[in-house]
């Protein structure tokens, strides 16, 4: 299955592009706005046609520093974000704002701009991981704990995120602390 925002409203469009030969231009409609646009799949042994929307897959084998997991968000299904070192601003992927990690979501709570994990070493070569709002406009939960305002916290593994109507747990790195 292929994911693309329309171009006018940013409505997600999916179809299955198995059915499509690579190549060949395919026009699709917009069920919430009815704008046509065409889109031309690139064939199977060539990067994916659109690397925002298929980050999920190409960020996948990046650092290796752990990962965040959306559970549960507007569009309705799951999707892994890989992190990488220093800070990982978390929003809705929206038209011209580029962040760090995006998530595709319709869900008007969750900002384009709304809270970042901060990945670090400290002093014994370890990873560290801390949480932080942007600030956002709904704030951030850790764990149904309210961040303050300005206030920067320390996150373990498997640590559980609210932004907005949008659920994500924290995946940390199995970290070799003989990298650097």
């Amino acid at each position: 299955m292929k994911r693309f925002l329309c171009p006018k409203c940013e409505n997600n469009i999916i179809f299955d592009e198995t059915k499509y030969p690579g190549g060949k231009p395919i026009v699709l409609v917009c069920n919430e706005c009815a704008k046509q646009f065409t889109i031309r799949l690139k064939d199977k042994s060539t990067k994916p046609s659109n690397p925002a929307l298929d980050e999920v897959t190409l960020r996948d084998e990046d650092e290796g520093l752990g990962s965040i997991t959306v559970l549960q968000n507007f569009f309705g299904y799951k999707q892994r974000l890989p992190l990488s070192m220093g800070d990982n601003v978390i929003g809705r992927q929206s038209k011209g704002n580029e962040i760090q990690v995006p998530v595709i979501t319709t869900d008007p709570s969750l900002g384009r701009n709304h809270c970042v994990i901060n990945v670090k070493r400290n002093k014994n070569n370890e990873l560290v991981y801390t949480l932080r709002d942007f600030p956002s406009l709904t704030g951030t939960f850790l764990m149904n704990t309210l961040l303050g305002k300005k206030e920067q916290v320390r996150i373990e593994d498997g640590a559980v995120v609210n932004v907005g109507a949008t659920t994500f747990i924290v995946n940390f790195a199995q970290d070799d602390t003989t990298k650097k």
